[in-house]
């Protein structure tokens, strides 16, 4: 949303507030500047449906108060893992459900929102949870991928979880379809950008088994992994007669890179000194500036980091641990450490893994 890695963002994980103070700590303030600020500023109507994670009610930090002109869904971390809460969030209100499916009201936002933009502007900003666990039925019940039915997987020699598993992805490939069908149904699927990615790689709650449908394919690691089975996700990008169809890319970006990219497309201008760069050049076939480096932490089971610097990447598994280092020309599975044998290459990931790190009294390291 703000265009930091990880290092430099203000909100770097899920963090329940035990204070009012810690509430308003834990939220984006009102100098921190949002994608949606810098294309509402543009001229564009601007809608966030599902979960955000980066700034409590009652604070600096929620949609409506970041550049969001409508938003429904989750503001609790905690909150986002029930698929039938007892309420949404409605801008900055609470709106009361009863045993409704939370993405499926996602949808529908979604695309009643496309429906009245009548060929304005829009930039609509769908953060589904799907397909993600709740964990407290987890715990409750062995099962915490929860959705309203298994089919179409219902006859399956599978386990019910990974019958579940399956049937939230395909929930969510119905929620995409009926946005673009709305795109079509009113003429705008060719004056539309759609791009589709994820925060992260496979999970192994829920009782899912990432293993059984293969999901991170070659590479090492799930979520919650600084490995590239954790943080390496596809980006499909879609604009008929703009980008060529079935072309694939090979640029090395991050989610960071979506702030400058959206702010170029609506001719606006991303605030000076972020981390991210436009891709707009590589959806286009034109000629990409590249990044030095792409850097990652992370604040739960303790304090990782990793770093890629063209084919070289670097995982530090624990904080003040040893480097790793694997050659991903070679390894893309990130099998073998060859840092023993590469001594200068470990130390220039070390000197931008510490560059990099700005110092977050909300998310200490340790």
């Amino acid at each position: 949303m703000t265009g930091y890695h990880g290092g430099h963002g203000r909100i770097r994980g899920n963090k329940a507030a035990k204070t009012p103070e810690e509430k308003q700590r834990i939220a984006l303030q009102p100098g921190d500047v949002t994608v949606a600020q810098v294309l509402k500023k543009a001229g564009y109507a601007t809608g966030i449906f599902g979960k955000w994670g980066l700034g409590l009610d009652a604070t600096t930090g929620v949609p409506n108060k970041k550049g969001f002109d409508e938003w429904f869904g989750y503001l609790d971390q905690t909150q986002a893992h029930e698929y039938y809460p007892e309420y949404l969030w409605e801008n900055e209100k609470k709106y009361p459900l009863h045993h409704q499916y939370s993405d499926d009201l996602f949808t529908e936002r979604g695309v009643d929102f496309i429906k009245r933009q009548k060929g304005l502007p829009f930039f609509l900003y769908m953060a589904y949870t799907l397909p993600h666990a709740n964990n407290e039925l987890t715990r409750a019940t062995g099962n915490g991928n929860q959705v309203p039915s298994d089919a179409p997987y219902s006859n399956e020699p599978w386990t019910q979880q990974n019958k579940n598993f399956a049937a939230m992805v395909g929930r969510l490939d119905d929620g995409v379809k009926a946005l673009m069908e709305e795109l079509r149904k009113n003429n705008l699927d060719r004056d539309t950008l759609v791009i589709f990615t994820s925060d992260n790689g496979p999970h192994k709650e829920g009782g899912n088994d990432p293993e059984f449908f293969k999901s991170s394919g070659p590479l090492r690691g799930i979520k919650r992994d600084l490995y590239d089975g954790g943080i390496r996700e596809p980006m499909i990008a879609r604009w008929p007669g703009r980008i060529q169809a079935g072309s694939v890319s090979h640029f090395v970006g991050a989610s960071w890179d979506f702030m400058p990219t959206a702010a170029e497309m609506a001719g606006a201008a991303a605030p000076a000194g972020i981390d991210g760069i436009s891709f707009a050049p590589t959806l286009f076939g034109k000629t990409q500036k590249q990044h030095e480096f792409l850097y990652w932490e992370f604040h739960e089971r303790g304090f990782s980091q990793g770093v890629r610097m063209g084919d070289w990447k670097g995982v530090r598994p624990k904080a003040a641990g040893p480097v790793e280092l694997y050659d991903l020309k070679t390894d893309i599975g990130e099998k073998n450490n060859v840092a023993a044998g590469h001594p200068a290459e470990v130390k220039r990931i070390e000197s931008v893994m510490k560059a990099s790190h700005v110092e977050n009294s909300e998310w200490p390291v340790g």
